[in-house]
């Protein structure tokens, strides 16, 4: 489990194709503190660390992985948001992310509020009763508040610390992101629908 605060952003190196898989070589400040079979968030997508060579970590996502999130769209050079999973002695800045993401979603619009940075999404109209105003949501592993929430479409205000520090800075619209929304909302709605 994640809090969705970002610890570091990676540079994917290489990337190898082994038959309906794809593994990522990353590079980053924190990968040589990671450990072999540690979970760390990578754009809000739960890897495990295969290996570690110096500053950079590989990991490897499977084709269940690959549908659900936009890593089959990952190319060599992309900067990826990093975190490693929450402890337990310690506050949950952001809010609980499990790092399974739930679906892709689409920058529809980019505003620069000279001091903040407004993006709003476009997600599948299936997920529309996970997202409510005020509420928590994790874009590409990023832990921020939902509002202007409509049927399949919410907006995020980005500070400029968590622009300069994630992979916000890179994203236009037509981008893709990851979506994760609030776990308590989907038990919540998984026992409503019973």
């Amino acid at each position: 489990m994640f809090t969705g605060i970002i610890e570091s952003t990676g540079r994917i190196e290489k990337i190898e194709i082994n038959g309906s898989n794809k593994t990522f070589y990353i590079s980053s400040p924190i990968s040589g503190e990671f450990k072999i079979d540690q979970s760390v968030s990578h754009n809000g997508v739960c890897l495990t660390v295969e290996e570690i060579n110096n500053q950079v970590h590989r990991v490897t996502a499977i084709e269940e992985t690959l549908i659900k999130s936009d890593i089959g769209l990952w190319e060599t050079g992309n900067t990826v948001n990093l975190e490693r999973c929450m402890q337990m002695n310690g506050r949950i800045d952001g809010h609980i992310v499990q790092g399974h993401v739930d679906a892709t979603a689409i920058c529809i619009n980019l505003e620069d509020r000279h001091g903040s940075w407004k993006y709003r999404f476009r997600f599948p109209e299936a997920f529309s009763k996970l997202v409510i105003e005020k509420g928590s949501v994790a874009v590409n592993g990023i832990s921020l508040t939902a509002f202007d929430v409509a049927l399949n479409e919410f907006s995020v205000a980005v500070i400029p610390y968590t622009f300069t520090h994630t992979n916000m800075q890179y994203l236009a619209e037509g981008s893709t992101v990851n979506i994760e929304f609030d776990m308590i909302g989907k038990y919540i709605q998984r026992i409503m629908n019973v």
